[in-house]
């Protein structure tokens, strides 16, 4: 599922803090697309604005050949679950939720039937080092403990497109790059498209497309 972003802008404080200015750019599927660039210059806001979280000011988002961007706040909610995996940079895990209720939630409000979600996040906590952990509680875990298991609640739909926030910032250089290969093999061997903003400069031996944020717009190579 390509993304085609087309003559996009956003700016923020009321127009008073622009971010994009007619910005295009488009992200194949199958493709490890790297996203760089100093902090504040808008990378996590690109991710926010592709998977609907946010809308922009002008210009058209297309997933799949679908334009996102045009819907209301629910349909592009129902989109999100069904086709989009995101890791954020800060976790956003529940609290009050076990390892495997948080990763299993979307799934349950998108009414997919418990039995294989349960096998495929029991699986993915296996792949990520917490296999023996899915009754626990979030606040049980390390940062990187945390941001391993929002990467499993990210892939347990199997989304057509992946969005990934900083998500190897908080785990040590071995676990980082197991999750790292972890998250290219969806792309590469999978179909799915990987959209990955970083700043590991590591990180780039995986990409098969690297974007730079700068001047309001996103520069390829």
């Amino acid at each position: 599922m390509d993304i085609l972003i087309s003559n996009l802008d956003k700016a923020y404080d009321k127009g008073r803090r622009p971010i994009f200015s007619n910005l295009s750019a488009r992200f194949e599927s199958g493709k490890v697309s790297m996203v760089l660039g100093p902090s504040g210059k808008g990378k996590s806001s690109l991710l926010n604005l592709i998977a609907g979280i946010d809308t922009p000011d002008k210009g058209e988002i297309f997933l799949g050949g679908t334009p996102v961007s045009g819907m209301d706040d629910s349909a592009r909610t129902r989109f999100r679950r069904r086709n989009i995996g995101f890791v954020f940079q800060s976790f956003n895990l529940i609290p009050v939720l076990t390892l495997m209720e948080n990763i299993t939630l979307v799934s349950q409000l998108d009414g997919k039937p418990s039995g294989g979600v349960q096998d495929r996040a029991t699986a993915l906590l296996t792949a990520v080092g917490l296999g023996d952990r899915s009754g626990e509680f979030p606040d049980r875990l390390s940062g990187g403990e945390q941001q391993r298991v929002a990467l499993a609640r990210a892939l347990v739909n199997d989304p057509e497109i992946i969005l990934a926030d900083e998500p190897t910032g908080n785990l040590d250089s071995e676990t980082g790059t197991e999750i790292l290969e972890l998250l290219c093999t969806q792309a590469s061997d999978r179909g799915k498209t990987l959209v990955l903003v970083t700043h590991s400069q590591g990180a780039l031996a995986h990409a098969d497309a690297v974007f730079t944020v700068s001047e309001r717009q996103l520069v390829a190579g």
